[in-house]
């Protein structure tokens, strides 16, 4: 390894450290702003679903059969809620559009 590579890996590091340790020593109170703290609770399910989309649209070797699984879970979700029947269902969906396209 280039010693470059410990250089980067410490930066990364303490990047990481300060933007997790400065909330907890600078925020004491709890927060009042209604605005912010809908901000704040909403930031880790925005997070998840960035990083999802584009793995959901790339997983299969086809787009059509992806954006028809997305489709049929995301009905599938609004109708129902079950999670089980979201991924069975967004699964079949991928599987019967893959054999036929």
């Amino acid at each position: 390894m280039k010693p470059d590579v410990y250089l980067y890996i410490l930066t990364a590091a303490l990047v990481v450290y300060l933007i997790r340790l400065l909330p907890l020593t600078l925020i004491r109170r709890e927060i009042q702003n209604p605005f912010l703290k809908s901000f704040l609770y909403y930031v880790p399910y925005v997070t998840l679903a960035v990083m999802t989309f584009p793995a959901i649209l790339s997983a299969t070797g086809s787009t059509v059969s992806a954006w028809a699984g997305f489709l049929t879970g995301i009905v599938i979700a609004y109708v129902d809620g079950n999670l089980f029947k979201v991924s069975l269902g967004a699964c079949a969906a991928v599987f019967f559009t893959g054999l036929l396209f």
